[in-house]
């Protein structure tokens, strides 16, 4: 029989481990099944220029994954039941739904938009996380008449990335950046000082140590009560992990993420794996790696080179997972590189301006490519499965 692998989710991690475990196992071994609510790739890293009004290119499963033997299962998670080894799947716009078996599943389902509870935000706020949010965004930004105020809550990357998309692609607009704290607090000096730079070139007004209160339809109320007139709230406070996390009985973290030890393999079910922005995994510092692509790759590589190990019976590599920058995009002319230690401390180097910003094109384009060219760093030639009785067989040999 074949040793059947399951992937949910097709973003960055998913379809990186798919594409990797391809390249690993031979056919006649394994079946690799990715299954995914929509049939391309989306990159969400660059959600901020759809919602600005950019057009991004198509990239189907269909043409990526042609003859590599992953077989896309197009549909929505709706159940694992990590007991029964089964995952249920509803059937994209039809009623019908199917329970895939696996013997290895990779949890790839991500993170979505996370509305912090605050009252408002889910009635009357927009989010960049997923492409129907960052549509529904690019339509209501297209119907504002000039002078009309946007607001971007949230100070990290993505609302950075957001704000300045905006202002850049609509000058006529008013728009407005909230942050808790100061205004990109954690980069280096010099990182901060681009920043402001280029916000104060684009006309942004910021509203530095801001927490928000309340959402309404024309306006946020920040903790202090101070009224913010905003005819659109874009909400980027940070993500949420997909709520099927907490359903599948796996072991998790305090804040939702799957527990899983150094090869993405979950503590509690070792016929699990866990990676991306689902994933509870230590990386340097013993510091929690966040959510983001740039520790999703590395974590689908080491989960993929970890399955492929133990099928083959061979020895479990290790994918030192570290970071060495923040890429940060300010429009389509101005980027921020912040260069960090391993641990993801702003050091004092930073690159700067269009270099910049051609740097972090070339960073998107990089995280597209790895989707359909997963091999990065491991040998093309595919190794054959070993059978689990021929592994016990041979275990029971030596101990005799």
């Amino acid at each position: 029989m074949q040793h059947r692998i399951v992937v949910l989710g097709a973003g960055y991690t998913g379809a990186v481990a798919a594409g990797r475990l391809a390249k690993r196992l031979h056919h006649e071994d394994v079946t690799i099944t990715l299954v995914n609510a929509e049939p391309d790739f989306v990159e969400r890293v660059r959600l901020h220029q759809l919602a600005a009004g950019q057009d991004l290119k198509p990239r189907p499963f269909g043409e990526m994954f042609a003859g590599t033997g992953v077989e896309l299962k197009l549909g929505e998670v709706t159940a694992v039941d990590v007991d029964r080894k089964t995952v249920t799947v509803a059937a994209a716009n039809a009623p019908e739904w199917a329970e895939l078996e696996y013997d290895t599943l990779v949890y790839a389902l991500g993170s979505g938009w996370n509305d912090g509870g605050v009252p408002g935000t889910a009635e009357h706020a927009h989010e960049v996380s997923s492409r129907p949010g960052a549509l529904r965004l690019r339509d209501r930004l297209a119907a504002l008449e000039a002078g009309r105020p946007v607001v971007v809550v949230g100070g990290g990357l993505t609302g950075l990335e957001a704000a300045t998309e905006i202002a850049e692609a609509r000058p006529d607009l008013d728009v407005a950046l909230a942050a808790r704290g100061a205004l990109g607090d954690w980069l280096s000096e010099k990182g901060r000082g681009h920043l402001r730079k280029v916000v104060d070139k684009l006309g942004i007004t910021v509203h530095e140590h801001t927490a928000v209160a309340t959402v309404e339809a024309d306006a946020l109320t920040t903790a202090d009560g101070r009224t913010v007139p905003a005819e659109v709230t874009v909400w980027t406070t940070g993500f949420a992990v997909h709520p099927i996390a907490r359903a599948t009985g796996l072991e998790l973290a305090d804040d939702g993420r799957i527990a899983v030890d150094t090869t993405m393999r979950s503590v509690s079910h070792p016929d699990v794996y866990a990676i991306g922005d689902s994933a509870m995994a230590i990386g340097p510092g013993d510091k929690p790696l966040r959510m983001s692509c740039a520790s999703g790759v590395p974590m689908a590589w080491q989960a993929a080179d970890a399955i492929a190990a133990r099928l083959t019976d061979t020895e479990v590599p290790h994918v030192a997972i570290a970071y060495a920058q923040q890429c940060i995009s300010l429009g389509r002319k101005e980027g921020l590189i912040q260069f960090v230690t391993a641990d993801d401390r702003a050091v004092d180097r930073a690159l700067t301006g269009r270099m910049a910003a051609r740097y972090k094109e070339l960073i998107c384009k990089g995280a597209a490519w790895s989707v359909a060219n997963p091999t990065l760093g491991m040998p093309t030639r595919r190794r054959r499965v070993v059978r689990q009785e021929t592994r016990s067989g041979a275990r029971a040999g030596a101990a005799a």
